[in-house]
Formats: structure tokens, C-alpha cells, sequence
């Protein structure tokens, strides 16, 4: 556990931290088609081969991309440059992180996307999250793609959560996520969690979280009709615009948020203590019974020697 309660917030990025989809800024005009013509053959492609939609996504970029964009590791972190951010997004995770500090806890961002790991990696905010959690190819000794790695689409988004909770954090370690771990030894309770999203996509991520003690937040950029019915299901806690700005609805949210969880770490640090203390106090009666109880067996043993030897045998 760590020493101080530690606070995630976790991200989804396309249409949460950025107004489009993250191909669409560079990626798609490299190939030379439209936006709507791209994920028209992203969609084809699913449907035609009964294919994961994130792997039919993967597999659409590699395959325009031939002849046409040369398609390696260096070049999709490349990518990220052009990738745009909500107002207020990169001086964001600076004062959330001060004011955890304020409370007594670490604040730790994970990103958990659909989208692809490289391009968020090349992004400048790439550096504030502890873990990118999104889909991601095998690179060969060139840096070429040869296989996804990783695909990450709305359910499997969830077993990152439980990393997170558990501190299980590289991928690799299945045996450890699915071990059973106390709750009081689990590095971030779900308490301490906040989840951003936009849409559907995110709902198992934002219900999970919420029905462990957890929030979470559907942000939106114009239109606020459908994330108002996730609201309304009960699916989020929040609904607010994405303006992640100094003084804004969604900072002074999320700090509403963390000063509840700091005072449910006090609070339940005091009940911890409370508990520890009876504990301890429980044992000490019961060895002050138990040397009483060995004292008076130690008495009678004493004092039947000298009975025994006034017998009448006893000269």
C-alpha cells in the first residue's frame, strides 16, 4: 500500500481530452480520404469478416496506408503532434495533482482508449499519465507493425480498473490481477477513482466504477442530449462540458470529488484506528486473564506441598 491514499482519474481520449477521433487530424488526410469514408471501410471491414471493431480499425489503417504513409512506430508517435486538445487540457493535470497534494493524496492519470497508444504517446500531455492504456501493434526491428498487441474496445476497458485498483499496472501480469486481494490492501479503492468519458463506449468503465464507490463524468462538446441519458439511467454521476479550464464546472467537480474521497480516507482511517485500538485492547485483558488465571493455578500448586507433608506418614 502506498504511504499517502493515492486519487486516479482515468481518461478516455478520443472526444474526451480531444474534439475528434485522433486519425482524423493527420492520419486520415495522409491516405487521402475522408474521415467519413475511412471509418465507412473501418465499418465494412467489421461487418464483412465478424471482426473486433478495434481490430478492424487496426487493420484499415495498415492497409491504406501502403504505399501511401509510411506506417511505423516513429511515424504514428508522430502523429500526436497534430492532435488537438479540449480548452484548458494541458495545464490540467498540474493543478489536479497540487490539490490531491493539498488533501494529503497523490493524484495519478491513466489514459484507458480505443484508440492507438503511439499516436497518444507522441501527444504533449503524453508525459502526465502514469500508465496509456489503448490499442497497440507488435513493432518489428524496423519499427514496422506485424500484429496487434493490444486491443482495447468497450468491455475489455474494464480489467484496466482493476489493474489500477489492484496496482497491477503492466499488462503482461495476469496471474496477480486475477489473485484475490483484500480490499484494505488494494492501492486504490474504487472510492478514490473518477472515470471521464464521452459516450457509450465508456459505460461499462463508468458503471463499474460507480457501483464500487467511485464517479464518474460524461463530458460533451456541443449537444448535451445523449450523455443527458446516461445521466438519467444512472450510468454517470456528472454531466458537463469539456472545458477542462482553471476555475471551470469540471475542475471545481472533480475537486468536490476528491475532497469527499479525502475525508472518507479520514474518516475511515480514524475507524481503522478505532478498531486496531479495541483490538489491542481486547488482548490485553485476555493475557491479564490468562497470567491471573496461570497465578492462582500457581498458588495451589504451592500450597498443597506443605498439606501433603503434615500427614501422619509425614515424619
Amino acid at each position: 500500500m502506498p504511504e499517502e491514499p493515492v486519487f486516479a482519474v482515468m481518461y478516455d481520449f478520443d472526444k474526451t481530452l480531444s474534439p475528434k477521433d485522433m486519425q482524423e487530424y493527420a492520419f486520415i488526410p495522409a491516405i487521402g480520404m475522408t474521415p467519413e469514408e475511412f471509418w465507412a471501410e473501418c465499418d465494412r471491414m467489421m461487418r464483412a469478416y465478424d471482426m473486433d471493431q478495434i481490430l478492424a480499425y487496426m487493420y484499415v489503417m495498415t492497409n491504406k496506408a501502403r504505399g501511401t504513409f509510411l506506417f511505423t512506430r516513429e511515424t504514428l508517435r508522430a502523429l500526436g503532434k497534430a492532435v488537438e486538445l479540449f480548452e484548458g487540457v494541458p495545464g490540467w493535470f498540474r493543478r489536479i495533482n497540487a490539490y490531491a497534494g493539498k488533501l494529503g493524496m497523490k493524484a495519478e492519470h491513466y489514459i484507458i482508449s480505443s484508440g492507438l497508444k503511439e499516436i497518444i504517446a507522441g501527444t504533449k500531455i503524453a508525459g502526465s499519465f502514469e500508465r496509456i492504456y489503448a490499442a497497440d501493434y507488435c513493432y518489428d526491428e524496423r519499427g514496422v507493425p506485424f500484429w496487434p498487441s493490444m486491443a482495447v474496445n468497450f468491455t475489455s476497458k474494464t480489467q484496466f480498473l482493476f489493474r489500477i485498483n489492484k496496482g497491477v499496472l503492466n499488462v503482461t501480469d495476469n496471474d496477480p490481477l486475477n489473485e484475490f486481494m483484500p480490499e484494505d490492501r488494494r492501492r486504490v479503492p474504487f472510492r478514490n477513482m473518477i472515470y471521464i468519458g464521452d459516450g457509450l463506449t465508456d459505460v461499462p468503465c463508468m458503471k463499474l466504477v460507480r457501483s464500487n464507490g467511485g464517479h464518474a463524468i460524461a463530458v460533451y462538446q456541443d449537444s448535451r442530449e445523449m450523455v443527458n441519458a446516461l445521466l438519467l439511467q444512472g450510468r454517470v454521476d456528472y454531466v458537463l462540458k469539456a472545458d477542462y479550464s482553471k476555475g471551470g464546472a469540471l475542475e471545481k467537480t472533480v475537486f468536490a470529488v476528491m475532497d469527499q474521497a479525502a475525508a472518507m480516507n479520514r474518516t475511515i482511517g480514524l475507524h481503522v484506528g478505532s478498531v486496531e485500538t479495541a483490538r489491542a485492547q481486547l488482548e490485553a485483558r485476555k493475557k491479564q486473564a490468562w497470567a491471573r488465571a496461570a497465578g492462582e493455578n500457581g498458588e495451589m500448586t504451592e500450597g498443597s506441598g506443605p498439606d501433603e507433608g503434615n500427614g501422619p506418614c509425614g515424619i
